[in-house]
């Protein structure tokens, strides 16, 4: 349809008209707190100190600095070593819970999702407990060949830590479709059991190992808060980037290295886009479930695997734990409260708790409400194609930028001398709608997919009916996809509340989170203080989690009785 005829239908179609008004405002949204601080960050890198256009300038002494090439060096090979670790192994347990019939799976399961509830320096700092200078095990290190667990060794454990949970759940998915007629007709055939997990399973779960694999990589790449605890003097392309901007207020080569932190992301997300694409269906119409059968020596190992990295888990945690109620490490470790008011009283981080609810509730409420619209909009309403197909571009694009790039462009394009938005800045609106747009391509997936199982006839018979569009959307829609809904709001507020990369660089005294103020914490050497409101942080989320549970369960029974 031509641009003309669009016209003219829009003129003669009210519904549609406020159908693309309101795309438009979501667009608007987008481009203001998505693309433009990108662009701000592509003009910083090309002038120099003065503002004058410098070229490939900053570039090219980037490239000369023998300390940031090494960082690059760094950042790809812990990145690469955590993938290499992180992906077998959860490819195992993922392969246990799903492939075979031991006991307990759902307490494992629960045990090691845990990290998703803590703030990622919580694994550094722990393991500063158990390897450190004052730690625990710390000969341990000295055994296996490490000098110390700060650098690289320690970002690696704790990176293994807080990415293993996000590889296992993409391995979980990918295990759970699998066709028992392949694996009966292997049997008649007298396969072996190494040829049939060589033949049919990997196969079958190559694109869940090579998504596990890209998402692993890019996390560990653009994590901020391990290297900065744990890190000491191995630099890597997240500390340079806090370094020069916050340290050396150098804001040109600050965005020369987020661009190059940037590219590998972009990277992987392009890689992954392109093997989902070329994923083919692994169930058919006439598949039959695999069920696991018995084997008391399968089981017995896959159990005693599944224990042992549970045990990992929760000697992570339980170290910070304890941690946080010894009174002086390692000299008295007599249980008190002192590390805990000594960070909510003294270091004043209970005003950071109230802001990072107060910013968890915003990006839960406000960040479900644009993305479930903002995915309806550009799936289901009758705005025109031009302006569905901008929106779902750029709804994809958050998932290939770093947090720690996204809050750097939000300095440069916020902080712009004559900017209106000017006004948003060290605001807590401005962290909220950065953390939602940080977080948006997953949210807008989850909407896509629940609003792709609803028929089209909805809309069509509310369209015959006179009814318009945004009725049929509170009415029928919002009600059909509120476990959807619910699972939005639950991961916006979960991770509002462990974020630090994408707010590091905006907060302001009287809006400082708790995430940020443990990292300061820790900075001043109370570790202990750290400890304990990195556990308070968890437990908030945990707490969280069981209210989100339980109003789902609510919601269930408001909504979704029809399913019955």
């Amino acid at each position: 349809m031509s641009t003309q005829a669009q016209a003219l239908r829009l003129r003669a179609d009210p519904a549609q008209w406020w159908a693309a008004a309101a795309l438009v405002g979501v667009l608007a949204l987008l481009l203001a707190f998505l693309v433009a601080p990108l662009l701000a960050i592509l003009q910083q890198a090309l002038q120099d100190a003065q503002g004058r256009f410098a070229g490939a300038a900053n570039f090219v002494a980037y490239a000369a600095t023998p300390a940031l090439r090494d960082s690059v060096l760094h950042s790809l090979g812990v990145s690469l070593l955590v993938t290499l670790v992180t992906v077998p192994g959860a490819f195992v347990f993922a392969y246990a819970l799903q492939r075979s019939d031991m006991r307990a799976k759902a307490l494992l399961r629960a045990i090691t999702l845990l990290p998703l509830l803590a703030p990622s320096l919580l694994a550094a700092i722990s393991l500063i407990y158990w390897f450190g200078n004052q730690g625990v095990l710390k000969g341990l290190l000295g055994w296996l060949g490490a000098e110390s667990v700060y650098g690289a060794p320690g970002i690696v454990m704790a990176e293994c830590f807080a990415v293993f949970p996000h590889v296992l759940m993409i391995l979980i998915t990918a295990l759970g479709a699998a066709d028992a007629r392949l694996y009966e007709a292997a049997d008649a055939m007298g396969t072996r059991a190494w040829r049939r997990f060589v033949t049919i399973t990997l196969p079958g779960a190559r694109y869940g190992l090579i998504s596990a694999a890209l998402v692993a990589f890019t996390l560990v790449l653009t994590d901020f808060g391990i290297p900065k605890v744990i890190g000491g003097n191995f630099n890597v392309l997240a500390t340079d980037v806090f370094k020069l901007v916050i340290g050396q207020q150098d804001f040109q080569r600050g965005a020369v290295v987020a661009i190059v932190l940037l590219a590998p992301a972009l990277f992987t997300f392009g890689v992954d886009r392109l093997v989902s694409a070329r994923q083919a269906a692994m169930l058919g119409a006439r598949a039959v479930p695999l069920r696991p059968r018995p084997s008391a020596w399968r089981n017995g190992m896959l159990t005693a695997y599944c224990a042992v990295v549970a045990a990992l888990v929760l000697a992570v945690l339980g170290m910070a734990l304890f941690a946080s109620f010894a009174t002086l490490w390692p000299y008295n470790l007599h249980p008190s409260w002192r590390h805990y008011l000594m960070g909510l009283v003294d270091a004043e981080v209970g005003e950071g708790f109230v802001n990072s609810l107060e910013m968890a509730a915003g990006t839960a409420v406000f960040g479900t409400f644009l993305v479930f619209s903002g995915a309806y909009l550009a799936e289901k309403s009758p705005a025109p194609a031009a302006l569905r197909s901008a929106v779902r571009l750029l709804a994809m694009l958050p998932m290939a930028v770093p947090g720690l790039v996204l809050g750097l462009g939000y300095i440069f394009f916020f902080n712009a001398p004559g900017n209106p938005l000017g006004l948003l800045y060290h605001s807590m609106a401005l962290l909220t709608l950065c953390t939602i747009v940080h977080f948006y391509t997953t949210g807008h997936l989850t909407a896509v997919t629940a609003l792709k199982a609803l028929d089209a006839e909805f809309e069509a018979v509310g369209a015959s009916l006179k009814v318009p569009w945004w009725r049929t959307f509170r009415r029928v829609t919002m009600p059909l996809c509120a476990p959807a809904l619910l699972d939005i709001a639950r991961y916006f507020f979960i991770n509002a509340m462990t974020t630090i990369s994408a707010v590091v660089f905006l907060y302001a005294p009287e809006t400082k989170v708790a995430s940020i103020a443990i990292l300061n914490l820790d900075e001043a050497g109370e570790t202990g203080a750290a400890a304990a409101m990195a556990v308070l942080i968890t437990a908030v989320s945990s707490v969280a989690m069981f209210l989100f549970v339980a109003l789902g369960r609510w919601l269930s029974r408001r909504t979704q009785a029809w399913r019955a």
